[in-house]
């Protein structure tokens, strides 16, 4: 049926009346369309003001942990026995626990040492060690936290040192495996009368160190005339700058030295270290400062202040020194070098891997004792 429609002339009846103003109402109350862009135009300015800028966003995206968060809390017991007892239970918290190593020599009256498991004297330091415990509630069964890295020190590497006496610069360093951090003093061809060797720009350039490491960091020592060179290496060798250490070099009545050996128009009272970085190392950064003063003792020997801050930016992992003398082996480092006295390897596969290689080179037993200097006439020299 048709609706009803008013006839010419007929008033309106009350309940079209209040249709036609609720229509009118409804008109009125809509937005022009000017009144429209500029209400639209407003909220993009506010969504804009609220977003995050680029910046802001990368800093955040920089400290995420990648694969989203890992983080366990610690238990306050420290111990899964005394979480036990705490407890009542017959079963620890789901928290992280830790174990006490416990060894013969081990006086637990002496309570915690201060470096726990980063100790390099565990294997006869007095004091409690601990580790994390990674074992499960059933009896019988042990599960690992995480895979070991490849450049992390397994526990004989790390409290025993070892080196190889060879010529860098045909040495087979793949056999070596993977290393957190390189150290290396080379002997640059300074154009100036020294007691050693020295090698040229092109055999510098040419030393098989991008085998070394996927993540980690170099400390390479140069002179004044090798400053250049040595920041060319890094570059060809897969490495960015990211620091420069310098050592202060000062006498015995802790004076800086003003009439150094070497230089030639000033005479040199530091030294300086190039620091590259390759991949993406874990390293704690911030603990240590860029300036070392520390007196001048052989000639070339840097100071061994060098080797804790090493362990402290990038605990635990192996580390290799190149260009290295007796007086610089230290556990938990690997020394290559033409004035080291033989070959000694105590890790049972970088051992199996070096007779490998040099089936013919003498290598000698982890508990063969040496001297802390020799020459390199005593040994022969592996090239």
């Amino acid at each position: 049926m048709l609706p009803f429609q008013q006839r010419p002339g007929q008033l309106p009846t009350k309940s079209g009346s209040e249709d036609v103003m609720k229509d009118l109402e409804t008109l009125l109350a809509k937005k022009s369309y000017l009144e429209s862009q500029k209400s639209k135009t407003g909220e993009e300015l506010l969504d804009l003001l609220h977003r995050p800028t680029a910046k802001e966003t990368a800093v955040a995206a920089k400290f995420k942990t990648k694969g989203g968060s890992a983080l366990k809390e610690y238990c306050p017991s420290l111990t899964k026995e005394d979480c036990r007892g705490h407890r009542g239970s017959y079963l620890p918290c789901e928290k992280m626990h830790f174990r006490r190593i416990i060894s013969l020599h081990t006086d637990v009256n002496l309570g915690d040492c201060s470096f726990l498991d980063t100790c390099r004297h565990m294997k006869t330091c007095k004091y409690v060690h601990y580790e994390l415990d990674a074992t499960l509630d059933v009896p019988g069964v042990s599960r690992s936290l995480s895979k070991p890295r490849a450049d992390y020190c397994s526990e004989v590497e790390l409290g025993e040192p070892q080196w190889v006496n060879c010529d860098i610069r045909s040495f087979k360093m793949e056999i070596l495996g993977q290393f957190g951090v390189i150290m290396a003093d080379p002997p640059w061809d300074i154009h100036m009368e020294l007691p050693y060797g020295t090698m040229s720009d092109d055999e510098m350039r040419n030393l098989n160190v991008p085998v070394l490491q996927t993540d980690g960091l170099l400390f390479l020592w140069v002179t004044g005339r090798a400053m250049e060179l040595g920041r060319e290496c890094l570059e060809l060798w897969g490495y960015k700058r990211v620091e420069e250490l310098i050592w202060v070099k000062t006498n015995q009545l802790q004076r800086i030295i003003r009439t150094g050996r070497t230089g030639h128009w000033l005479n040199h009272s530091k030294e300086h270290c190039l620091v590259g970085i390759k991949g993406n190392p874990e390293v704690n950064r911030n603990i240590d400062t860029d300036v070392i003063v520390a007196e001048v003792r052989e000639t070339s020997r840097k100071p061994d202040e060098m080797y804790p801050m090493l362990e402290r930016i990038s605990p635990r992992t192996r580390k290799l020194e190149l260009f290295a003398r007796m007086h610089n082996t230290h556990a938990g480092w690997i020394s290559l070098g033409n004035q080291l006295n033989g070959v000694r390897l105590v890790d049972d596969n970088l051992r199996r891997r070096f007779k490998a290689a040099y089936p013919d080179v003498e290598v000698h037993p982890p508990n063969l004792s040496f001297g802390t200097e020799t020459s390199s006439s005593q040994a022969p020299l592996l090239v």
